[in-house]
């Protein structure tokens, strides 16, 4: 048996790290909690003496803040750097963790920082399926150069050979598929219902097939009564102690902070004052307006009997005490978002999902069981529990047996491609490479390779092109592009991973002249603000800088299209108060935004001026740019790590 550390290996594990030795890609499929993370430090040991670098990639920011800490615990705080857009640490390290994003613009555009790495490790691999995002995990593998090996980590890929196959068929060097089924601790899959309580899908189905069940029911409780929905009180009520901890997830984050606070008003848990003390010795370190929040009070309020809440809307800080109680072992449930699925490895007894039915930003649909295996995969310690829960809540109005059934059986799901070609990429393919390699590099898509497998460079160039070459008129028609070249606004833009070419027309031309860091942090703000319906502001700021700067978008043929620029108006409540010298707090008392969300926002501001000077030469820009930074930090003093 192979060890390493202070561990025996698994069978899978050992396949993984001979195929490491031999310097080879490895694409590994095995279940949350079998332990994939020792083969990504394995490659760090491997490698603790050479000049080569490891990056290690994540999807979102909370696994990659995670993974700093932890790593920065194993090697030492020198060793390891951590890039997420707005924030920079040690970017020089031999360590390297960072967004997948972050990774991806680095290769696209040849970053100077992409030299000597031996592998990068794709966390979370699984995501390239994202409609919104997966394709930023394939242009990542696309772009690497050829010297770089992967490792690439998920739950479950059921097509994980023939994504293994596409990247050696790229790439050009052997790739291994490591895959393990077996989980260390068994789950068990139950589901809630008001009248059965814990049952199974199949006695939920035999009660709703019940002849005149609808009836009787109506004759019981009256006409106007509906079928009531499961409580999440007599659930935790019924599961009892020896079921816990427990990860509630449900996808509202308000409804995460009204769950919590009902279910403190049962008293189920012995009180334990250590848990507020603790918490508040933490907050000493804040400003002190973080206690006046009404997330903090309500946390307060439920830390004592071990329920608490996480969820993106809140402060940084708050989700850090959080994740150290749960991690200590003194929370006994916590509601959370799904990002808690991703971002942070915290496993506990049992895990309950609220609906299997979310709303996705178009509509409301099932989860895949991609998606419901990475949220119940949580469920069961190694080393701890002999059996691990997923408890699924049923609204029986919209009982699907056969979809349930389908969902929380296995993981079916395969990894399918997203490719998409964006602004960005077609700038840096003209700027690096001449038209034969561009259409070469766009044959290697893991769409293309899905489409046509090993014959993918046989593709009909006119479909193979189709969208590149409605990109290049875009972009001839601005003047981003001139005789196959890029022109100065090109080069900008090509360091612009977000609105391009709205980002090029205002920074790359005279536009810029024209404004002051009041209206540049306006533009900033529009472009990364998401509306949403409820979004309410207090106060609107309607000045001249405002009047001057609507006028100045109205005049520009491009500009003047721009959707994103109709907010303007409402978030002068998020950036005047701050020109003006006024904190993050008082921001906040002027829109019901979260205050997490609002972090976020401004975070969003901070990455793209940090593109923005990166991307131009124009020293009265860099020194407007600075000046925008500093008006963004000082506002989030104390409560943000910038």
């Amino acid at each position: 048996m192979m060890k390493f550390k202070t561990f025996t290996l698994d069978p899978f594990q050992e396949e993984a790290i001979k195929a490491i030795e031999d310097n080879n890609s490895v694409v590994v499929s095995a279940p949350t909690g079998s332990g994939k993370t020792l083969i990504a430090d394995f490659i760090i040991e491997k490698h603790k003496e050479d000049n080569k670098r490891i990056i290690y990639t994540a999807p979102i920011k909370a696994l990659s803040n995670q993974k700093y800490k932890d790593f920065s615990k194993e090697y030492g705080e020198s060793k390891v750097g951590l890039m997420t857009g707005d924030i920079v640490i040690n970017p020089h390290a031999k360590i390297l963790i960072m967004t997948t994003e972050i990774y991806r613009n680095m290769v696209v555009s040849r970053d100077s920082e992409i030299k000597d790495i031996a592998y990068v490790i794709f966390d979370e691999i699984h995501y390239i399926n994202d409609i919104e995002r997966g394709y930023v995990w394939e242009e990542s593998v696309i772009y690497s150069p050829e010297t770089v090996r992967f490792l690439c980590l998920s739950a479950t890929i059921p097509n994980a050979q023939e994504f293994s196959n596409w990247i050696q068929a790229i790439k050009r060097h052997t790739v291994k598929t490591v895959v393990s089924t077996k989980r260390y601790v068994p789950l068990e899959h139950l589901f809630y219902d008001y009248e059965l309580g814990l049952t199974t899908l199949e006695k939920i189905r035999e009660a709703r097939s019940i002849p005149q069940y609808h009836q009787a029911m109506r004759t019981r409780k009256g006409p106007k009564d509906k079928t009531p929905e499961p409580n999440h009180q007599e659930l935790i009520k019924e599961l009892g102690m020896e079921k816990m901890p427990a990860l509630f997830f449900s996808f509202s984050r308000k409804d995460c902070q009204i769950k919590a606070k009902e279910l403190a008003k049962l008293n189920l848990f012995k009180r334990n004052q250590e848990l507020l003390t603790y918490m508040n010795k933490k907050l000493e370190e804040v400003p002190s307006e973080v206690n006046r929040l009404t997330s903090t009070m309500l946390l307060k309020e439920t830390i004592q009997q071990g329920i608490a809440f996480h969820h993106a809307g809140l402060l940084p800080v708050i989700k850090e005490v959080v994740e150290d109680l749960f991690g200590m072992g003194k929370i006994n449930l916590l509601y959370t978002t799904e990002t808690f699925a991703v971002g942070i490895n915290m496993p506990a007894k049992t895990v309950i999902f609220n609906s299997l039915r979310k709303y996705d930003g178009y509509n409301f649909r099932y989860l895949n069981s991609k998606e419901y295996f990475q949220i119940a995969g949580r469920a069961g310690r190694r080393g701890i529990d002999t059996q691990g829960y997923a408890i699924s809540m049923i609204f029986r109005p919209t009982f699907n047996y056969d979809e349930l059934k389908k969902i929380t059986y296995k993981d079916v799901e395969p990894i399918k491609s997203q490719f998409k070609l964006s602004i960005n990429t077609v700038l840096n393919l003209i700027n690096l490479h001449t038209p034969k390699d561009i259409e070469i590099i766009l044959r290697m898509s893991f769409y293309s390779y899905q489409q046509f497998g090993e014959n993918y460079a046989k593709i009909p160039t006119k479909v193979l092109l189709y969208r590149y070459n409605n990109i290049v008129k875009l972009l001839t028609k601005y003047n981003y592009i001139e005789k196959g070249a890029l022109t100065v606004k090109g080069h900008f833009s090509s360091h612009i991973f977000a609105d391009e070419i709205t980002m090029g027309e205002i920074f790359a031309t005279e536009v810029v002249d024209k404004l002051d860091e009041y209206q540049i942090l306006l533009l900033l703000c529009a472009l990364a603000y998401e509306a949403r319906i409820g979004h309410e502001f207090k106060e609107i700021y309607k000045n001249e800088q405002l009047s001057n700067l609507i006028q100045t978008l109205r005049d520009n043929q491009y500009l003047f299209r721009e959707d994103k620029f109709e907010n303007m108006r409402i978030i002068t409540a998020l950036i005047y108060p701050i020109y003006h010298g006024k904190t993050f707090f008082e921001v906040l008392k002027l829109t019901n935004l979260l205050e997490g969300d609002l972090i976020r926002l401004y975070a969003q501001i901070l990455d793209r001026i940090g593109q923005i000077r990166k991307a131009s030469t124009d020293f009265k820009v860099l020194n407007k740019m600075n000046n925008c930074k500093e008006i963004i930090e000082r506002s989030l003093e104390g409560i943000y790590l910038v």
